[in-house]
C-alpha cells in the first residue's frame, strides 16, 4: 500500500519530497518483517518459505533494487510526462536512460553484478559449509562427487539441516541462471 501511495503521490500530484516518506515507510515495514523472520527462525530454529522470501527480498532491495528502483522511475517519470505534456525529466536522468541503451554499458554492467553475485555466493556457501562441515578436508570430498545435488536425505550433503540445503539449492540454480544470462550480454553482444 505505501508504494501504491508513493506512486500516486510522486507521479500524480508531483509531490517528489513528500512521496518519500511512503517510500520510507515501505522501506521501514521490510526492517520489521525482516526483524519478525529472524525471531520467528530464533524462536522455531527453522527455515520457513516465508523467511526465506523476506531474505530474498531484503538482499535485493539493498543490492541491485536500488538501482532497478531509479530505472523505473525515471521511466514513469517519462511516461507520465509525456501523458500529461510535461517533462518530469532531468538532463542526467536523460542522459542515464541514453546511456543505459548502450550495449558496451549493458554488458559491463552485467559483467560486474555477475562477478558481485559470484562473491556473494561463495562467501554464503563458504559460511554455510563452515557451519556445517566439521574438518575443511570433507569440502574437498562434496566437491569432487557431485552426487549429492539433487538428493531429498539431507544427511547425504555437506549441509548441517535441510534448510541451509534448499537455501543452498535454489540459490544456486537461480545464480547459474543469472551468471549465464549476464555473460549472454558479453558474449553475444546486441547491436
Amino acid at each position: 500500500m505505501s508504494i501504491l501511495l508513493f506512486g500516486v503521490v510522486r507521479y500524480f500530484f508531483l509531490k517528489q519530497k513528500f512521496s518519500l516518506m511512503f517510500l520510507l515507510l515501505f522501506v521501514l515495514l521490510l526492517v520489521l518483517e525482516a526483524v519478525l523472520a529472524f525471531l520467528i527462525y530464533r524462536e522455531t530454529g527453522e527455515m520457513s518459505t516465508f523467511q526465506i522470501v523476506i531474505t530474498v527480498f531484503l538482499v535485493y532491495a539493498c543490492t541491485f533494487g536500488i538501482s532497478d528502483f531509479k530505472k523505473l522511475d525515471r521511466w514513469m517519470r517519462s511516461k507520465i510526462g509525456n501523458f500529461r505534456g510535461v517533462d518530469l525529466l532531468t538532463e542526467q536522468d536523460k542522459y542515464v536512460m541514453e546511456k543505459q541503451k548502450n550495449p558496451k554499458y549493458i554488458a559491463k554492467k552485467y559483467r560486474i553484478s555477475s562477478i558481485i553475485h559470484l562473491l556473494l555466493f561463495l562467501f554464503v556457501q563458504i559460511i554455510f559449509l563452515s557451519y556445517s562441515l566439521n574438518h575443511f578436508d570433507q569440502v574437498q570430498y562434496y566437491l569432487t562427487d557431485l552426487s549429492w545435488i539433487g538428493t531429498e536425505n539431507v544427511e547425504e550433503t555437506p549441509y548441517a539441516n535441510d534448510s541451509l540445503y534448499r537455501i543452498s539449492m535454489i540459490w544456486g540454480l537461480i545464480f547459474i541462471v543469472d551468471f549465464i544470462y549476464s555473460w549472454s550480454y558479453t558474449v553475444f553482444p546486441s547491436k
